[in-house]
């Protein structure tokens, strides 16, 4: 068997195992940047609206962090730098909290013992995977 036969014999394995395995991640987030960023996300979650957070998101790295088909169109995006600095301008006050969080709306974050945080829309154009990619100049 030549190289170029087996070579090609591989490449389509490696096809077919690709295309046969299944996508588990909905909703990618890539930093293209050298930084690291604390990510929370918000999203509709049957009638209420739901974040959760954090994410530690390193220099050129991405993260899974919706594992399901979108149902909506909009996932919601609060990220910071490590000096807790916000890197998106948001405009969608909702509920972040200092350590690992899930919360439960988006309304009376300071009266619930949580901060609140604008975050910004992501318009994933009704898709059921998308990846939102970061960049230092944001």
């Amino acid at each position: 068997m030549t190289m170029t036969r087996l070579t090609s014999i591989l490449l389509a394995l490696s096809a077919l195992f690709l295309l046969s395995s299944e996508a588990h991640a909905e909703f990618t987030i890539c930093n293209q940047s050298l930084d690291v960023f604390n990510i929370a996300v918000g999203h509709q979650e049957g009638d209420d609206f739901e974040t959760e957070g954090w994410w530690v998101l390193g220099a050129n790295r991405c993260i899974d962090v919706i594992r399901k088909p979108l149902d909506d169109r909009y996932i919601y995006l609060y990220v910071e730098d490590v000096f807790s600095k916000p890197v998106l301008q948001g405009r969608l006050p909702a509920c972040v909290a200092t350590g690992k969080f899930l919360i439960d709306g988006e309304k009376d974050c300071w009266q619930r013992g949580y901060k609140e945080a604008l975050f910004t829309e992501v318009d994933t154009k009704d898709q059921e995977r998308w990846t939102f990619i970061l960049r230092s100049s944001q």
